[in-house]
C-alpha cells in the first residue's frame, strides 16, 4: 500500500509523462492556484528530470481574484489581458506545453454581479482567440489537474469534519488518476486502450444521428459529415502524444452545429464562472438554444448563453457510462474535470476542430461550411443518468442502441 508521499510522486509523474509528456529541450508552462504548491514543486522536479528546458509557473491567488471582482472599477472588466494572450500565444508557437493544476472553488464568484463576470470572459475569451485556437486544434500539448482546496473540500464532503476534508478528497483523487497503483502509467496506458477501441466502434459505425431518451431529455443530435470519435488522448502537431484530462472516462466528437432539436435537462450541478448552475434545462430548434430554465444560477446561465452567437449551440457530445470509476465513487465533485467524468455530458460553444477529418487544417470559414461550431466559449455540461438510453441511427435511417439504462449497449 503507498503512502501519501509515494501516491503524489506518482500524480506529479503521471502530469508530466502522460499529461503533458514534457519533451527533452521543451519549455512547459504551469497555470496553478497558489494553494497547490506542493504539489506544483513535484511537477517542476519532474519536469526538469524530464528534460524541460524551461518550467515557468504563474500562480494565481482566490482571495485577490475574488477582491477584484468586488473592488475592481467595472472598466477593468472590458480592458482585454493582451499581455497575458501575446504571451501565450508567442509560447505556443514555439513548442511550449501547458500544464493546468486547478483547486476549484465551486461559490468563489457566490454574490457577484452577473455582468461583472460576463465582461471579464468575453473580453479575456476575445484577446485569448488565437492560443485556445491551438488548444482546440491539438497543436500544442495541454493537460488539466487538480489539487484539492480547503473549500473545495468542503463543498464536496460538507458532513465530514473539517480536518477530515482535504484527507478525503486527495483519497478521490488518487483512486480517480490511478495515482494509488504501484505503476499509474501502465495502469493509464491500458485504460486509454480501452477508449480507443470504443472510438474505433463509434468511427466505423458511422452514425449520422443520436436519440437521448431520460426523464426530462429527449433530444436528437445530428453528427456533421466526417466526423471523428476521439478520447482525451491526443497528438499535438509536432507528433507527441499526449493527455488532455487527467482523470478522463470519455469518447467524444463534434455535432453538427444546426443538427440539435429537442430537450435536455442537466444531472449534476455545473459550476461555471465561479458560480453554481443546478436542474436546468435547454430546448433546442436547428441547433439553438431557443428557450431555458434553471432553478440556481439562471442569470450565469443566461449570460452563458449570450457570451457570443455560438454560445448558444452545442460544440461536443461525449459519451461516457454511469458504470465508471468516477460515478460509482458516488462522489459529486462540483468540477466539470471529475464530474463530466462521471456522466455523459454535452458542451456548449466552440467544436474541437480535430472531431473533424482533415479539420486540423481549415481554417475557421471551412470548418463551419462543415457544420462545426465556433464561439469564445467551450462549456461541458452534464446530461447522462441510469435512465437514460441513446440510440445511433444510420445513413439509411436504421436504429441501433448504443447506450441502455446509461450504460454501453
Amino acid at each position: 500500500m503507498l503512502d501519501f508521499k509515494q501516491k503524489l510522486e506518482n500524480y506529479a509523474l503521471l502530469a508530466v509523462k502522460i499529461g503533458v509528456n514534457v519533451q527533452p529541450g521543451q519549455t512547459l508552462v504551469i497555470n496553478a492556484d497558489i494553494v497547490s504548491a506542493e504539489l506544483v514543486r513535484l511537477i517542476v522536479r519532474k519536469a526538469y528530470e524530464a528534460g524541460a528546458k524551461l518550467v515557468k509557473v504563474n500562480y494565481s491567488d482566490e482571495f485577490v481574484t475574488r477582491t477584484r471582482y468586488e473592488l475592481a472599477p467595472s472598466e477593468s472588466f472590458l480592458e482585454p489581458p493582451k499581455w497575458h494572450a501575446d504571451e501565450l500565444e508567442d509560447l505556443g508557437r514555439n513548442g511550449a506545453a501547458f500544464l493546468n493544476v486547478v483547486s476549484t472553488n465551486p461559490d468563489l464568484l457566490n454574490g457577484i454581479e452577473a455582468s461583472r463576470i460576463a465582461d471579464n470572459q468575453r473580453t479575456a475569451g476575445i484577446a485569448m482567440a488565437p492560443y485556445r485556437e491551438m488548444l482546440m486544434s491539438n497543436q500544442i500539448s495541454w493537460s488539466i489537474v487538480a489539487y484539492p482546496s480547503v473549500s473545495w473540500a468542503a463543498k464536496v464532503f460538507p458532513d465530514a469534519a473539517p480536518e477530515e476534508q482535504v484527507d478525503l478528497l486527495w483519497d478521490a483523487i488518487f483512486k480517480a488518476v490511478r495515482a494509488d497503483q504501484e505503476n499509474p502509467v501502465e495502469a493509464w496506458s491500458k485504460h486509454l486502450g480501452g477508449l480507443k477501441q470504443r472510438c474505433d466502434i463509434l468511427n466505423e459505425r458511422r452514425y449520422r444521428k443520436l436519440h437521448y431518451t431520460a426523464p426530462g431529455t429527449d433530444l436528437t443530435l445530428e453528427l456533421p459529415e466526417g466526423h471523428i470519435w476521439c478520447q482525451a488522448g491526443a497528438v499535438n502537431g509536432r507528433g507527441v502524444p499526449f493527455l488532455a484530462n487527467i482523470p478522463t472516462e470519455e469518447v467524444f466528437t463534434a455535432p453538427l452545429k444546426t443538427g440539435a432539436n429537442g430537450t435536455v435537462s442537466s444531472t449534476k450541478p455545473l459550476s461555471y464562472g465561479g458560480n453554481i448552475i443546478d436542474r436546468f434545462t435547454l430546448t433546442l430548434e436547428n441547433g439553438k438554444v431557443t428557450d431555458f430554465t434553471a432553478e440556481v444560477g439562471y442569470e450565469a446561465l443566461a449570460s452563458l448563453l449570450a457570451m457570443d452567437e455560438g454560445a448558444a449551440y452545442f460544440g461536443e457530445v461525449a459519451l461516457v457510462p454511469y458504470h465508471s470509476p468516477i460515478s460509482e465513487s458516488g462522489i459529486l465533485y462540483f468540477t466539470t474535470l471529475y464530474d463530466e467524468n462521471a456522466s455523459c455530458h454535452l458542451a456548449l460553444g466552440a467544436a474541437y476542430a480535430f472531431t473533424l477529418q482533415d479539420g486540423i487544417n481549415m481554417t475557421k470559414e471551412q470548418l463551419a461550411e462543415h457544420g462545426m461550431n465556433h464561439s469564445l466559449t467551450h462549456v461541458d455540461f452534464m446530461m447522462g443518468s441510469p435512465e437514460m438510453n441513446i440510440d445511433g441511427i444510420t445513413d439509411d435511417g436504421q436504429t441501433e442502441p448504443i447506450f441502455r439504462a446509461g450504460n454501453w449497449a
